[in-house]
């Protein structure tokens, strides 16, 4: 009780209930309009967040994080256009209600779902504190290394059908993150005797272009849509009614969400997909699925919203983000100095409370808005993309040039702004990057510093907790392989049905040319025969 009470402390401040309704509020607005989405805001507001005490600048972050899933439903169900990319699957069900002439209902739904979702993984990670708070102790340098590991190697399998070029992207962030003074003897690493490279690339610079700029350049090169609106009637609370007649999806869901936020490299993707196929199969008619069923809305809300506080547990608990949006709420640890990992849980867990309750109030506060102001808010989604484009454009050459003041820091934003492009065109993933940055610097150190107490290679895993990461990295990558060779059969077998079919038809179309013409030179020669018979009898 008292550890609630110092939480709620911290949070008792003008500047923090501020950032909480900027936040909130900010973070609706965003998911709401097609093509920005939280990376691209986070990723801009991320230098105006260094000037601010952690809990404010966290809490700002976080709004934006967990409420733009809230907005992005609204473009998904009214224009069959997912706000953020997350909302995808809220199409499915969503679009189909406002095709029906039930947009309200759908809307509502969403909202409830999102809610439930939001408030269910908080209030399991608050009851769950004290459990971190006593494993993450556990964790020293060898076991933060090998976490780390596991997480990037998460990430490279979790995108299935890339995961080679997902390894290679990854390998490319640890590779940028090694550029410049190494963190132990202080030597220059790839600096090539240029100056602005002794620093290193810095992460935000990388964000800012890979996100903001890369969108930017997309918007820029698209033509404007034109939207045209569904009318809303109807109230807006009957979503809650029927949420509560769905109870066994929307607490599965919230698990799923839950349990795959907490994993590094998982995320909302995998969380909705099998909180879907669960509510499908379970379904007495699944055969709505798709077509507008409320149970197939429901799992796909509530997973997604029970994400983002899930996924500050790796984050606070060892220091290891599973995500680009947790990636970056990292680097305003660092500038104040406050490390995320087993100290946090230890010295400052009043913090770790009311990063916690923040995000409770958050779910309260955008719900209520979205319940009053949805009608207005729809109105977002006419904004033209090239306008939107220009706009992130000049904000993020901005904070660029506000981290340190330096053109060489625009020019190489610009420069990961073409490449991030480059990836989107290709349908190429740059989250990669981004955690090859980020856990490269984290695996490099407590290498280091893990190795300093072994003397030989099994010492490194003589630990229970680092035994059991090992373990886990071994099942992960056998799984791969396996899943991979299973996917290589597949494809041979497809293949190779492919060309014996076309051997087939190639066959059956010889046969009958060669009956045609075995056919048609009998045909020709009882005539030559018969016209030289003719011939014959006149002479």
């Amino acid at each position: 009780m008292d550890l609630i009470l110092s939480a709620i402390d911290i949070l008792m401040r003008w500047d923090v209930a501020l950032a909480l309704l900027a936040g909130s509020v900010g973070g609706v607005l965003i998911g709401a309009i097609p093509g920005v989405g939280p990376a691209v805001a986070i990723a801009i507001l991320l230098p105006a967040t260094f000037s601010m005490d952690p809990i404010v600048g966290l809490t700002v972050l976080l709004g934006i994080y967990g409420s733009s899933m809230y907005g992005g439903s609204i473009p998904a169900i009214l224009i069959n256009t997912p706000g953020t990319a997350v909302n995808a699957l809220t199409t499915y069900d969503g679009y189909p209600m406002t095709a029906r002439g039930e947009p309200r209902r759908a809307l509502s739904l969403a909202y409830s779902a999102s809610f439930f979702g939001g408030i269910f993984s908080v209030l399991c990670l608050i009851l769950f504190a004290p459990v971190l708070a006593k494993i993450a102790p556990m964790f020293g340098s060898r076991e933060i290394f090998l976490a780390a590991l596991l997480g990037i190697l998460l990430v490279v399998v979790a995108h299935r059908g890339q995961s080679l070029i997902a390894g290679a992207l990854a390998c490319f962030g640890i590779f940028l993150q090694t550029i410049g003074l190494e963190p132990v003897k202080y030597t220059s690493r790839y600096t090539f005797d240029q100056t602005f490279l002794s620093g290193g690339i810095n992460l935000i610079v990388v964000v800012l272009g890979l996100f903001a700029l890369s969108q930017a350049f997309v918007l820029l090169t698209s033509d404007d849509e034109k939207i045209r609106l569904t009318k809303l009637h109807g109230g807006m609370f009957q979503g809650m009614r029927e949420l509560t007649r769905h109870p066994r999806v929307a607490s599965v869901s919230a698990s799923f969400g839950v349990l795959m936020g907490m994993i590094p490299g998982v995320g909302e993707f995998t969380a909705q997909f099998m909180s879907y196929t669960y509510a499908q199969k379970t379904s007495k008619r699944p055969q709505d699925f798709g077509n507008g069923s409320s149970e197939g809305l429901i799992a796909a809300e509530t997973a997604n919203n029970a994400v983002p506080a899930a996924a500050m547990v790796p984050l606070l608990a060892l220091g290891i983000p599973g995500e680009a949006l947790t990636a970056m709420m990292l680097s305003v640890f660092y500038v104040h100095n406050v490390v995320p990992g087993p100290g946090l849980f230890q010295n400052q867990m009043d913090f770790v409370v009311a990063l916690y309750l923040a995000l409770l109030i958050l779910n309260v506060l955008v719900l209520a808005f979205l319940l009053v102001a949805t009608k207005s808010l729809i109105q977002v989604v006419r904004i033209p993309n090239r306008f939107l484009g220009v706009c992130i454009l000049t904000l993020s050459f901005v904070g660029v040039y506000s981290l340190r003041n330096s053109v060489i820091d625009c020019i190489l934003a610009a420069i990961f702004g073409v490449v991030g492009y480059v990836l989107k065109r290709l349908s190429l993933p740059a989250v990669p990057i981004i955690l090859g940055m980020v856990l490269g610097g984290i695996m490099e150190v407590k290498l280091r510093a893990g190795m300093a107490r072994v003397k030989e290679p099994l010492d490194f895993i003589d630990r229970p907790v680092a035994f059991i990461l090992f373990l886990l990295i071994i099942i992960v990558l056998l799984v791969h392989i396996i899943r991979v060779l299973k996917d290589r059969k597949e494809l041979k077998e497809a293949e190779w049905q492919t060309k014996t079919a076309s051997t087939r038809f190639g066959g059956l179309l010889w046969r009958r040319r060669n009956s045609f013409l075995k056919d048609h030179g009998k045909k020709v020669r009882a005539r030559h025969s018969k016209l030289l018979r003719r011939l014959t009898d006149l002479f």
